[in-house]
């Protein structure tokens, strides 16, 4: 896994481009199309760890674009609570996803640490010889 999570004192969000560079340079991580172009999903050995460009429409003037991932289910409910920007997973389980806008309501740094969390809890669900190999 990446240890590059730079500092955004600027808050401006995550640009598509910033985000795809920082996906795929965790490891193993690949970008895949299962849905159509309209939804990339982010796999690592299989396993999907982000759902990205999902249209949310809870209410909102326009759709946001954001992306889903996976989440510690203790940690769930309190990233909802409490970070504006987060709500539960968009058609995923409510108890292990999040959906994070991308708009900059989310602080570009607080979605890569979410991204790379969600990296991590999927590696480590991994067989010890898949995790093994992308350790290395």
């Amino acid at each position: 896994m990446t240890d590059r999570l730079p500092d955004d004192a600027t808050g401006a969000p995550l640009t598509p481009a910033g985000l795809t560079a920082f996906v795929l340079d965790l490891n193993g991580a690949e970008e895949t199309y299962p849905f159509g172009p309209e939804a990339r999903v982010f796999k690592v050995a299989g396993k999907v760890f982000g759902i990205d460009n999902t249209p949310v429409h809870r209410g909102l003037a326009e759709p946001t674009v954001s992306i889903t991932v996976k989440a510690l289910p203790e940690n769930v409910p309190r990233l909802i609570r409490s970070v504006p920007g987060i709500d539960p997973g968009y058609h995923m389980s409510k108890k292990h996803w999040v959906t994070v806008r991308l708009d900059g309501t989310v602080p570009a740094g607080h979605v890569r640490e979410l991204i790379a969390e969600s990296h991590a809890i999927v590696v480590a669900s991994l067989p010890k010889r898949l995790r093994l190999t992308l350790a290395g």
